[in-house]
């Protein structure tokens, strides 16, 4: 009403409107404090003379963009993810610190809860709902049931994160179905991961009150879902892009558009700076033919009414959270200026807010309890001087079968053998302080190097070791431990290259120009060595998660995931 004055006013905008799918001309809006007052083609009962006036010169304003589902506890800190994702026009992250929580339990869980807060960007947390994969082979920490109530209790906590084992539910296994119902008690939001599931099973699945799901990768997978009443995240991020079919298709078809999201699942320092993030899958949207005014309303809009926060954001309009974004054109869909909650945050492509650095407790960097390994430590042992073994065959970075070859034995020890392309690989408990290990055969990786170890492995965070020789996989796995974790290339006793990640042994506390140049490194010496796959750093990454296709190896031992059984390395 003008009673009180606006803080600020944006005038002559372009209004793209999510609710009416029309662009307005020539709006005015006020904000006052961190909210839009009003919206309309004359705010000047809102000015006063404390009040600023940006001329936005008839340039496009929409809302700015959300990720309804990713995993930030990865490779660099929050705070050095959001100056990445500001730039791109994304003023609200939708997390769920799946792994941060297998290494560091809810003690952990907290920990990130506030290295997300006091930051320009708005992250929104959910409990992980993955923990733990197969309680018969997994060992990561999870959080109890009197821990989830705890966590669901913080005002940026919105529920439970991907059920991605979803035979937990159709099984009804107690433990998933008592956090499930302690969920829709609260009234909370269930995210979902129905990855191979369709039929009755999914029908099952839909019906413990879980509505989303980010695996569908065609066209078929989403229709057979939003019939279902499920809301759609269409993945575009570093482990899978399935935005062109899925839009294509979906345009075809004429399929409404109000439960269709974007989300990244997932980004790599590479990829956000190449392809851009949320921004991205708009821009990509509207060159597949999908109006701009739908694309936007995808990213931003349809991901908050999923939350049950449309009161709050998605949208511009008056009582809104001033989240505001402004383009020169609907094509490259890149902001020259972005507003958190009425604050200008970026501007011509530099972030103009301060972001203070996070203190980091000495207790979430020594997450490596590992004795000095030696090379005795990667023998595997036979009387035999030749032997049969089972291999783990790398299909694709991330899909395995079980494989066989000959290997030789020498002094007792079977090798690894180059001329085969298989080497030893090796998974250590690296969280419990167990001297658990288990050591197998792995087939098709191609690199002419000594060794690769990871702390970082979905979603056990075992340390993983590959190597051509024992030698080379006990310095690389001595140098992780050393280093607090993250990842390393060794060959012939030398370091090739380097990616520390501190925190948890997943995420580095380095400036994320550091992190992106390590990570690089780490990814081009491999390639360029030779290896079979262009993202090797994804191979120790998922070598131990237990949810995919079909050999794995976890500290326990070698799984074969669909018999749910352990093999021998060596065929008896």
């Amino acid at each position: 009403m003008g009673d009180k004055k606006a803080d600020l006013v944006l005038n002559n905008c372009s209004l793209l409107s999510v609710y009416t799918r029309e662009i307005i001309p020539k709006i005015q809006i006020a904000i006052i404090n961190d909210r839009i007052a009003y919206v309309g083609p004359d705010a000047g009962h809102a000015i006063g003379t404390k009040t600023t006036i940006i001329d936005i010169k008839e340039q496009y304003v929409s809302p700015g963009f959300a990720d309804p589902h990713l995993h930030i506890d990865q490779f660099v800190l929050p705070s050095e993810f959001a100056k990445k994702s500001l730039l791109c026009g994304v003023t609200s992250l939708f997390s769920d610190p799946i792994d941060v929580v297998s290494v560091s339990g809810y003690k952990g869980f907290q920990e990130f809860l506030k290295l997300g807060e006091d930051l320009p960007i708005r992250i929104f947390q959910v409990v992980p709902g993955g923990l733990p994969v197969d309680r018969k082979f997994s060992h990561s920490n999870s959080l109890s049931l009197s821990q989830e109530k705890s966590a669901v209790m913080h005002p940026h906590v919105l529920g439970l994160g991907e059920v991605f084992s979803w035979t937990k539910v159709t099984l009804r296994d107690s433990k998933t179905m008592k956090s499930l119902y302690s969920m829709l008690e609260k009234d909370c939001i269930i995210n979902g991961h129905t990855a191979g599931a369709s039929g009755k099973k999914l029908n099952a699945y839909v019906a413990s009150g879980i509505l989303s799901c980010h695996e569908p990768i065609n066209f078929d997978q989403v229709l057979e879902r939003l019939r279902l009443g499920m809301w759609v995240m269409i993945r575009e991020g570093s482990i899978r892009r399935d935005l062109k079919e899925i839009i294509s298709c979906v345009l075809y078809n004429g399929i409404s558009l109000n439960r269709l999201m974007f989300c990244s699942d997932g980004l790599d320092p590479l990829d956000i700076v190449k392809y851009g993030h949320i921004d991205h899958c708009v821009r990509e949207s509207i060159k597949l033919g999908l109006n701009p005014i739908d694309a936007i309303s995808m990213a931003s809009k349809n991901c908050f009414d999923y939350y049950n926060m449309s009161k709050d954001l998605g949208g511009i309009a008056p009582g809104k959270l001033a989240d505001i974004l402004i383009f020169d054109d609907l094509k490259s869909v890149k902001p020259n200026k972005v507003f958190v909650g009425g604050k200008l945050v970026v501007s011509n492509g530099t972030i103009v807010t301060s972001i203070k650095k996070k203190i980091i407790p000495s207790w979430i960097k020594n997450t490596i309890k590992l004795k000095k390994l030696s090379s005795k430590d990667f023998a595997i042992m036979s009387k035999n001087k030749s032997i049969l073994a089972n291999t783990i065959f790398m299909q694709t970075e991330i899909i395995t079968k079980l494989g066989s070859v000959e290997l030789s034995a020498k002094e007792g020890n079977v090798l690894a053998s180059l001329d085969k392309d298989v080497w030893k690989v090796a998974a250590f408990d690296r969280i419990h302080g167990t001297n658990k290990h288990a050591i197998g055969f792995l087939e098709n990786f191609g690199a002419d190097i000594g060794a690769l170890a990871s702390t970082w492995s979905f979603h056990e965070n075992d340390m993983i070791v590959i190597g051509s020789n024992d030698s080379d996989m006990s310095i690389a796995a001595n140098i992780l431990t050393k280093n607090h974790g993250g990842l390393v290339v060794i060959k012939s006793g030398k370091t090739i290259a380097s990616l520390p990640l501190q925190l948890a042994g997943i995420v580095s506390t380095d400036a994320f120009e550091k992190v992106l140049s390590n990570f690089e490194q780490i990814n081009n010496s491999i390639v360029d060595s030779g290896c079979k796959f262009l993202r090797p750093h994804l191979i120790p990454l998922f070598l131990p998660f237990l949810a995919l296709p079909s050999i794995r190896i976890t500290s326990g031992g070698i799984v074969d995931v669909k018999t749910r059984s352990y093999v021998n390395p060596i065929t008896k």
